[in-house]
């Protein structure tokens, strides 16, 4: 996803996972195609490997990384953020505070909807409402949950007692006001995430079909939803923010393995593959040349419990450090993952604010030391685990390898849950159907370590599919929150993620790298520090 992409979950099983892995029987001779072979693509269109979105097409109900990478390049929010994760403002003249509980946003004038429809405060301050009223049913309503006034629109029980939040005031067309229920320092990085795009006001005619046929105010407008198939649309003339597309327009292409679309982009029939799976990974540089992408971004694969399943519910921590000790992550990312990836030391991924080295034993490799706290935690019970995984996203091979180092090192069993596709799989997670574990894999939505742990191990966090709950980490969190600035507030969440190695709300497994790549047919393709590419600086080449 382009800027702050949605703390969402990866598809793929790496950088979030292999998210587009590619089997390819192809040589290392370069003969691609130089132009485009693909059938049905209109000239000046670029074509990449993303498949079925989970949900409709709706800002605050996209948390994963299919449906946000076409909500991004249908939506602008206020601001983004550049390779380096720095705030850039996109719809946003400003963000300002004097003491970071209330927040004034000035937005730059001009901006209109794909309908024409101007882009006002109103636009803002209406869809923040209706996204956060809990009557929608939005997987993102807790992200609105700093405002003031929320506990009215989404209440813990019953209905709502009002159908706006106090803390959001609109001053005229292109400014408005956002007061917090206490200062939080870093809520501008938040406003960097999808899910605080604008509406126009034709959603609320109909925002079932507005979900099939969305009216952004992005880079690009939405033409068609071939469901499974292909998502398709066009660049957007009357863009005028900062990432304008260089393209005619994109084709979001659904493929069934990763190996299916990788073979694709050999023959020219796909134009960008975002991550190769397994299989592929010792050849695809031989196989594509400069036109191999291997790059790290801001994500974390971990093994997250589901603490409402009969083996985890109630467990002892120690049981899960000894599970996560007999994981042997160096030899596993550099046989199966074919050295793409690097232990984690952390919890959350280097290329945040905040990041840092735990030089903790829990993610080391100690077979003795594994079984040894299992059993002084009571084991597993029926001494069986499952780990449930996508198995559109080319992630087969490595959890296979983690089970059998998890078997051989404490005895317990351990079994691959395969799903048929990452829709399948967040399906079963958001419904607590989860058997024991699953394949998290979490990439960046703002550049700040609090992400990768109030928006996964919080309470009531919407992406906590574990349903991991902690007094202790819950207290630790808010204590980063009420810090006086961003400096200290990043200081007490590397205080909480130290309490989280007591507590373990998940198993960090690896960090992410994209390693993807392009056809002849296109150029200047380029990745953000969330591990998405750039798509309208994407090019095709004459």
């Amino acid at each position: 996803m382009r800027g702050a992409k949605s703390a969402k979950w990866v598809v793929g099983t790496m950088v979030v996972a292999l998210a587009a892995t590619a089997c390819s029987s192809s040589s290392g001779d370069d003969s691609n195609k130089s132009a485009s072979t693909e059938k049905g693509k209109p000239a000046g269109y670029v074509s990449i490997d993303v498949g079925e979105p989970q949900k409709p097409l709706i800002p605050a109900d996209t948390n994963e990384s299919l449906g946000s990478y076409v909500i991004q390049s249908l939506f602008t929010q206020l601001l983004d953020f550049d390779a380096q994760g720095k705030i850039v403002y996109t719809n946003a003249e400003s963000v300002t505070s004097t003491d970071s509980k209330t927040w004034t946003v000035k937005l730059k004038p001009g901006w209109k909807f794909h309908d024409g429809t101007p882009v006002t405060a109103e636009s803002y301050v209406k869809a923040w409402n209706w996204y956060a009223n809990i009557k929608n049913n939005q997987q993102n309503a807790f992200w609105f949950g700093d405002i003031a006034g929320y506990a009215d629109v989404h209440p813990e029980t019953g209905e709502p007692k009002a159908d706006a939040m106090s803390g959001l005031k609109v001053v005229d067309d292109t400014t408005f006001t956002i007061e917090l229920s206490s200062a939080i320092p870093y809520f501008e990085y938040k406003l960097g995430y999808a899910t605080f795009a604008p509406l126009p006001e034709v959603f609320y005619k109909d925002t079932k079909a507005f979900g099939q046929k969305p009216v952004g105010n992005g880079p690009y407008i939405f033409e068609k939803w071939d469901h499974k198939k292909l998502i398709q649309v066009k660049a957007n003339p009357d863009y005028q923010g900062p990432n304008k597309a260089k393209n005619a327009g994109v084709l979001f292409k659904n493929y069934a393995t990763v190996e299916a679309a990788y073979q694709d982009l050999l023959s020219g029939n796909l134009d960008m593959i975002r991550q190769v799976g397994p299989k592929d990974l010792p050849k695809y540089k031989q196989d594509l040349g400069d036109r191999a992408i291997d790059q790290p971004y801001a994500a974390v694969q971990s093994l997250v419990p589901a603490f409402y399943s009969k083996t985890f519910k109630g467990i002892d921590p120690k049981v899960l450090q000894g599970l996560s000790m007999a994981i042997d992550r160096d030899t596993i990312t550099k046989t199966v993952l074919n050295g793409t990836r690097k232990p984690a030391t952390s919890f959350t991924p280097p290329g945040v604010q905040g990041n840092q080295d735990l030089n903790t034993d829990v993610f080391k490799f100690d077979p003795a030391k594994a079984k040894q706290l299992v059993t002084e935690g009571g084991g597993v019970p029926g001494n069986k685990i499952w780990i449930q995984y996508n198995a559109d996203g080319g992630h087969k091979e490595w959890v296979t390898a983690v089970c059998e180092s998890i078997r051989n090192a404490t005895g317990v069993d351990c079994i691959p849950d395969a799903k048929p596709d990452f829709q399948t799989d967040l399906e079963a997670r958001d419904n607590d159907q989860v058997k024991a574990m699953y394949r998290g894999g979490w990439v960046a939505d703002y550049p700040l370590n609090v992400n990768f742990m109030r928006e996964l191990y919080g309470t009531v966090a919407e992406a906590n599919n574990g349903r991991f709950s902690d007094k202790e980490v819950d207290a630790a969190f808010k204590k980063g929150d009420n810090a006086k600035n961003l400096d200290e507030s990043i200081k007490a969440y590397q205080d909480a993620e130290k309490l989280l190695l007591d507590k373990m709300p998940a198993i960090p497994l690896w960090e992410y790298k994209t390693n993807g790549g392009y056809s002849k047919a296109v150029d200047n393709v380029t990745v953000d520090f969330h591990g998405d590419y750039n798509l309208t600086d994407v090019t095709v080449v004459k």
